[in-house]
């Protein structure tokens, strides 16, 4: 690894800083458990407004706790990651119940996936009645923010630079180009919104296709200018998983080096394992490794990131002990392509990724 590119890592900042997400949880506690402070009116004990005030909040914490176990149940969390069969419906433009659209794939053998205008993104794939992209409990899918999951797209910048983090790919609406049953590919070009923080003339293609035996993905990337212009691209992956103590996640990692943003600043280190476990929290990005395989013993199968063009490296993400998140039903096993590409005016640049499932 070249000197400039670790330094280039060693610069990149921590996208999930869980540790001020649990400092905002701590505050919101503190705000929650004031409102026992309230003046009492005449006749009423101040006992009898904190006794109030607790079974509020009581009755405020079960509901988010159901509402998190609902989603999570038909997201397919859980010890079996099973996807409920309801969820296979017909394929089309659908609309979510927060008002995003959608488009929902489904082939004959009953496997479906669903990919959102609302930032590009794939939010779920179920195959053989099983759901292997995940979603956070804590996600918006309301287009009030990025949705915290799925096939995300850090472009035209991955990490911290110039514009936003992430870039603006997964915050935009991409519009629908073509769909079928079984495939859909989605545009985004310039807009005023996006000018504004990176004025170049591009075009971006994403395909989607539900194929008998995986999921294919493609992102092709247009300069419809003159001038060059540079990016880096990624799919920011979540997947499923049954717990984080059934998962391993096999590929060509021993002997790569890697930053580990965990430690320090960020810490350039030499991975020495073959198959990767996690029982604590993960931010590396491997550099060089693009076969990841994750193995999961709790549902007995295995899943395939096949990158076979354009993504390069592997970022490995989980906010480990975050409860709010989900951290114990999921795994970011990120398809990145972290040099910049330099791409010359009229050029094209291809991202192909697929999911494979197997059996251990």
């Amino acid at each position: 690894v070249s000197k400039p590119f670790c330094q280039q890592l060693l610069v990149s900042s921590t996208f999930y800083n869980t540790t001020a997400m649990k400092l905002s949880i701590a505050l919101l506690a503190a705000a929650a458990c004031s409102t026992s402070a309230f003046t009492a009116t005449p006749g009423v004990s101040k006992s009898v407004f904190a006794r109030s005030s607790v079974v509020m909040e009581a009755s405020k914490n079960r509901d988010k706790i159901a509402s998190r176990s609902k989603w999570a149940a038909a997201r397919g969390y859980g010890a079996t990651a099973s996807a409920d069969a309801e969820t296979a419906s017909s394929a089309g433009l659908m609309t979510n119940d927060d008002g995003l659209e959608y488009v929902r794939l489904s082939n004959a053998a009953g496997d479906t996936s669903d990919i959102y205008l609302y930032g590009g993104v794939v939010t779920s794939y179920v195959k053989g009645g099983q759901e292997y992209i995940a979603v956070r409990p804590d996600a918006k899918m309301d287009g009030s923010k990025p949705i915290s999951g799925g096939l995300s797209h850090c472009w035209p910048q991955f990490g911290p630079g110039e514009i936003q983090q992430h870039g603006f790919a997964r915050n935009v609406n991409w519009t629908v180009k073509s769909m079928d049953d079984t495939s859909c590919v989605l545009e985004m070009a310039p807009s005023d919104y996006t000018k504004e923080m990176w004025d170049k003339e591009f075009l971006c293609t994403f395909s989607v296709n539900l194929e008998d035996d995986q999921l294919s993905t493609k992102m092709f990337v247009e300069n419809k200018g003159e001038e060059s212009f540079d990016f880096q691209a990624a799919l920011h992956s979540y997947f499923t998983v049954s717990a984080l103590e059934n998962l391993s996640i096999a590929g060509s990692f021993a002997g790569k080096e890697f930053l580990n943003k965990m430690v320090g600043d960020g810490e350039m280190q030499t991975e020495e394992r073959d198959v990767i476990t996690i029982s604590e929290e993960y931010d590396r990005v491997y550099t060089g490794v693009n076969d990841p395989v994750l193995q999961d013993k709790g549902t007995g199968k295995s899943l395939s990131v096949l990158n076979t063009a354009g993504y390069e490296d592997t970022v490995l993400w989980n906010p480990y002990g975050n409860e709010g998140m989900g951290y114990n039903n999921f795994v970011c096993v990120e398809s990145v392509k972290f040099d910049p590409v330099t791409l010359a005016g009229g050029a094209s640049w291809t991202g192909d990724m697929a999911l494979k499932v197997g059996d251990l």
